[in-house]
């Protein structure tokens, strides 16, 4: 027989953005909270991410969604006893035209104005920060910011799993939710009584709907469309190299091609995503994709021509053709909202945004308001028309598809 229980929160989705949203919930005075997975925490897309992180967004608010996650991150281990390893390094945004320099300064402008410490660095400056960058003039220089960095995904994983044993958060793994569970409210809108889900009902008022490159499917079990899509991404670490000068060297977005890069076991960590390919999970490696984006690499770190592949990796990443993270109240198809219930995703930005964007959806849901983002209506699911356009556009992004199928 299917067991009954209650909780005061139920959270769909135990990755980055459910497992720190139920330790931000209880923290927050939520007594009882339970995370539901479908399959084990952390198996998603989570533990196979590449781990970027920067401040450099372009806008004033995804600047401040990264500046929170890295705030967040130097003070995990204070706070938490754990921590998701990250590292300063730098972050060098390429530019490789006269167009792409007249863009990065003005980025460089409008973040200064929002407080982030970024700055022009010439090819030369480039080479210094990043020792194994190519000569000659295949770069103009880029914008770089010191605070920048990565964290390691698994170690993200075991600091969100440790924090959420800690917090007494309740996960049940292998537990699939199959449906939401409403009355009638006093104001004509729908309002949440609990969860349905493979292993029976969860009597509840409130719930948080996450799943990174399922949460388009996951809202439609609610009955609700996310403008969410999924595209591969391919990730590939070299093998190590002391030509790479990997405990010193910054990281690089080549944003151009589409192409980003950083050091990891002694090599070079380097990922894309092909945006002329149809939208759908990674099940496999594009191995002449790959090999065409090496070539890119190649000419712009020769240090890594003639480097072995150590290991590489398909994943799903979940996007907004905008580029933008949801998170707020579930909007339903008719444009109505579910009382007690919200969205959150970081939308490809998953180790990057994930800790602010979880931090507002439980800021959203329990008191109306946040101060981490100064436009959080912005971020609603329901910014979207009925053919996906948004008013709104995040610049700084890799090359995702702009189409979202159902």
């Amino acid at each position: 027989m299917a067991k009954r229980e209650s909780a005061d929160l139920v959270i769909v989705g135990a990755g980055t953005i459910g497992g720190w949203a139920s330790v931000f919930a209880r923290a927050a005075g939520v007594d009882r909270v339970i995370v539901i997975e479908r399959d084990l925490v952390g198996l998603g897309a989570s533990s196979r991410a590449a781990g970027m992180v920067r401040a450099q967004g372009g806008s004033p608010d995804t600047v401040r969604l990264g500046s929170w996650s890295i705030a967040f991150y130097q003070g995990q281990a204070e706070r938490y006893g754990t921590d998701s390893g990250f590292v300063a390094r730098g972050y060098v945004i390429l530019a490789a035209t006269a167009a792409d320099e007249r863009a990065a300064l003005e980025r460089i402008e409008m973040q200064r104005a929002t407080g982030l410490d970024a700055r022009w660095v010439d090819a030369d400056e480039v080479r210094r920060l990043i020792p194994s960058m190519a000569g000659g003039a295949a770069f103009r220089g880029g914008s770089f910011v010191p605070s920048d960095g990565w964290v390691d995904p698994p170690r993200n994983v075991r600091a969100y799993s440790l924090a959420m044993q800690g917090h007494g958060v309740h996960v049940r793994e292998g537990v699939t939710f199959t449906g939401l569970r409403t009355r009638a409210g006093r104001t004509g809108r729908r309002v949440v009584t609990g969860v349905e889900t493979t292993a029976g009902t969860i009597a509840t008022p409130r719930v948080l709907l996450t799943g990174g490159p399922a949460l388009q499917a996951v809202a439609k079990v609610a009955g609700a469309r996310a403008w969410v899509g999924y595209a591969r991404h391919q990730v590939v670490v070299t093998e190590p190299s002391e030509a790479l000068h990997v405990s010193t060297t910054a990281m690089a977005f080549d944003i151009g091609a589409g192409i980003y890069w950083r050091p990891e076991e002694g090599g070079f960590l380097w990922g894309m995503s092909n945006p002329d390919e149809e939208p759908g999970p990674g099940r496999a490696i594009d191995w002449p994709y790959l090999r065409t984006m090496e070539r890119r690499l190649h000419r712009l770190v020769p240090a890594t021509v003639g480097l072995g592949i150590k290991k590489a990796w398909a994943a799903t990443i979940e996007y907004t053709p905008d580029h933008l993270p949801l998170s707020g109240p579930l909007v339903m198809r008719d444009g109505t909202e579910v009382d007690g219930a919200s969205i959150a995703s970081a939308c490809g930005h998953g180790m990057m945004w994930g800790p602010a964007v979880s931090r507002i959806a439980i800021d959203l849901m329990l008191d109306g308001r946040t101060e981490v983002v100064e436009h959080a209506e912005r971020l609603r699911m329901d910014r979207f028309d009925t053919e996906g356009r948004s008013p709104y556009v995040d610049p700084v992004a890799l090359p995702f598809p702009v189409k979202v199928d159902e």
